[in-house]
């Protein structure tokens, strides 16, 4: 087994001490984007574990304390001083409190060059389009790990086409259970279901990147 499958198992085991002996080992090893891969690879099985009854809101929570500790020892190996090309509001939708894909994803955006305003987990449609109207960002970022986030994404959209903001923001879901048949089904203009991916589409929306 590898360093990084070892990694994948002792997190989804939520073994934070040996997560993170693995990750100060990985972190001269790898590119930090590698680990990131395998705690993303981590928290899908962990969400089917809660969705399933296996793990509770305490081993959510615990875990999402584990992924913080993580972007302690890689996050200055991915940052890098870049001025802002466009702002990003990104929230983990109502309904759901999973926020170790959104903060992977946010991870990769800032070193990417975007500015990220994260307006945390459970986020409601009114919440969304007020940080719209408060911060005017190009792109509105939803997460959710939950198979309910899908409907509430949909509401979000809804909710900015109703107060007049759709048109003036390009908007892209991401998560374990998005899929092309999500992204119609929202209304959203691009779904990624990893990180880099998402940051990617993030570019292309904007003609940053081809």
């Amino acid at each position: 087994m590898s360093s990084l499958d070892e990694l994948i198992e002792a997190f989804i085991e939520l073994d934070e001490g040996k997560v993170l002996s693995l990750v100060e080992k990985l972190v001269v090893e790898v590119p930090p984007v590698d680990i990131l891969e395998a705690c993303r690879k981590a928290t899908v099985v962990i969400g089917e574990k809660f969705e399933k009854g296996e793990y509770f809101l305490s081993e959510l929570v615990y875990a999402g304390e584990i992924f913080r500790r993580i972007m302690d020892i890689v996050l200055p190996r991915l940052k890098e001083e870049v001025k802002p090309i466009a702002t990003i509001i990104l929230g983990t939708v109502e309904g759901d409190i999973h926020d170790i894909g959104k903060n992977i994803f946010k991870a990769f955006a800032e070193a990417a060059g975007f500015k990220v305003i994260d307006l945390g987990v459970d986020i409601s449609p009114e919440r969304f389009v007020e940080a719209v109207r408060s911060y005017n960002p190009e792109i509105v970022g939803m997460s959710g790990l939950l198979t309910i986030a899908i409907e509430s994404m949909r509401r979000v959209i809804e909710a900015l086409k109703q107060a007049g903001l759709r048109d003036r923001v390009k908007v892209i879901i991401g998560g374990g259970r998005v899929d092309e048949y999500a992204r119609r089904y929202t209304g959203a203009d691009e779904w990624a279901d990893n990180a880099m991916l998402g940051v990617r589409k993030c570019k292309q929306m904007l003609g940053l990147e081809g």
